[in-house]
């Protein structure tokens, strides 16, 4: 087994003597599309064994094989020029031919269409390459290895990413994709999908369904994700070709958001939607214009509940992260949480701990999960305790999927309204009238539990706002009673 850790060390240090690489981005960026090339060139070593007609969608000069596999091979300017003057320029180009040739060529011109080469020396590029191909993804075990380092590249893109972008822990897209329980032949939709880890969870769920080469192909239609951002998406599309999905054409580069609200109709209503929509960011001049006055706003996230309430089908089932801020925000969030409840059954608020985003943020985050076509009649809460022991998580500790055995046990089958679901220490129940009449507050704390003081940043602002605002309110009585008495 190769040493895959050691490897991806020493990619990074080679990168460093480039003049053309500039921090971590950039170097995650240039590893990333060379890792695309190779394990997709390994994949095509595997499919031509068990395929007697197989096509590759890439000109042969450019396959990985071709151009790179021969560690005696070109090097140097030559190797510079050719990346830059051949490789990119015909991949960002590729002509896609009619059907399942021209879904492969798509996604592989889709994965480069913004990707850059940012090395400069070729003699670098060549030991970069060389080292790559010391890993075969082909092997089982390299491939099992890569996964854990490929979840340390996704953490650190989120190091090197901007405001509102988390790496959503493993935990937490297993325990919902768990929960969301999809079954093959539906549709699992990811909005705002990032690297993949949504989809890559629901792959796995499904491919234990699968039975027969005509499953497999269901099981390659039902999965689709948007990413806008050029990295996160390749890394994506990477994730699902490790993860068996050989043409992962239902992962599109783009922004959901940047289709007019009104555009969307029946033929685009899926199934199961599971995401973590980026929160905390303000979307692009003119992206709100997309959607109804009542649902208008530059907050991204809250842009997404309004397309995930409509993209849903009826009967169709949800999961989404959200911060607190959505819980107990007024405006267009009042408005949202409104519709949520009256075109949809929010049976299950699941409230995570601090530090699950951690080092990210330190914002806590809800679990919304719904299904459409049925009003909210009451809204279960569920609080997360950490584990026996630990009082906080970290990139070291993270938190673990046997945690939510407990939420799992208890959880119940909507089917039967979730009659077998009990009020506990961790778990109560509020009803949909009470929140509405309540303003559609849904911070709601647990009541059988002490309150406890909430070190949260953006909690302590607000309590502090409220504060001041009492404060204020006390002053201006005291001077309205003093001006009364000094008048008389």
């Amino acid at each position: 087994m190769s040493n895959i850790s050691g490897i991806i060390k020493s990619i990074q240090d080679i990168m460093r003597k480039d003049a053309g690489v500039d921090g971590d981005a950039q170097r995650i960026g240039q590893m990333v599309w060379m890792f695309f090339l190779k394990i997709y060139d390994d994949r095509e070593v595997e499919l031509e064994l068990v395929e007697d007609d197989y096509k590759s969608p890439l000109p042969e000069h450019l396959r990985w094989r071709s151009w790179a596999a021969n560690k005696e091979g070109l090097t140097g300017e030559g190797l510079a020029e050719f990346v830059n003057l051949q490789l990119f320029p015909k991949l960002k180009t590729l002509v896609p031919p009619p059907g399942d040739l021209g879904r492969k060529a798509s996604v592989v011109r889709d994965v480069f269409e913004d990707a850059n080469n940012f090395m400069k020396n070729g003699t670098l590029i060549r030991q970069v390459i060389n080292k790559i191909n010391e890993i075969d993804f082909n092997s089982r075990e390299d491939r099992h290895t890569f996964g854990a380092i490929y979840e340390q590249i996704l953490k650190d893109l989120q190091s090197a990413g901007n405001a509102g972008e988390f790496y959503t822990p493993r935990a937490v897209t297993k325990f919902i994709i768990n929960r969301l329980n999809p079954k093959l032949d539906e549709i699992v939709f990811d909005p705002a999908c990032g690297t993949g880890g949504f989809l890559s969870c629901a792959v796995e769920h499904k491919r234990k369904l699968v039975k027969s080469p005509t499953d497999e192909e269901t099981l390659r239609r039902t999965i689709h994700g948007v990413e806008k951002k050029a990295l996160p998406h390749m890394l994506c599309v990477t994730n699902m070709i490790l993860n068996g999905i050989d043409t992962p054409s239902g992962i599109k580069h783009g922004n959901t958001l940047s289709k007019p609200y009104r555009d969307y109709g029946d033929k685009d209503r899926v199934h199961v939607i599971a995401t973590n929509p980026p929160f905390g960011g303000m979307e692009e001049d003119g992206i709100e214009n997309n959607f109804p006055s009542h649902l208008r706003t530059r907050e991204t996230a809250d842009l997404f509940m309004a397309l995930i309430i409509k993209l849903l089908r009826s009967h169709g089932r949800a999961a989404v992260v959200l911060p607190d801020g959505f819980l107990f925000g007024e405006g267009t969030k009042s408005t949202l949480k409104q519709q949520l409840l009256e075109e949809c059954n929010l049976h299950t608020i699941v409230r995570l701990p601090n530090g699950v985003f951690a080092p990210y943020t330190g914002i806590k985050t809800n679990i919304l999960f719904f299904t459409k076509g049925v009003p909210t009649k009451d809204i279960w809460f569920y609080e997360h305790p950490y584990p026996e022991g630990v009082t906080s998580y970290n990139k070291t500790k993270p938190m673990q999927f046997e945690e939510f055995q407990t939420e799992q046990d208890w959880w119940g089958t909507e089917s039967d309204g979730f009659k077998a679901r009990k009020p506990t220490e961790q778990a109560w129940k509020v009803s949909a009238a009470e929140i509405a009449a309540n303003g559609h507050n849904l911070d709601r704390k647990n009541p059988h539990q002490a309150a406890a003081v909430d070190h949260d940043p953006e909690a302590l602002l607000i309590a502090y706002g409220d504060t001041q605002k009492s404060i204020q309110s006390l002053r201006d009585e005291l001077k309205a009673i003093l001006s009364d008495a000094l008048s008389r």
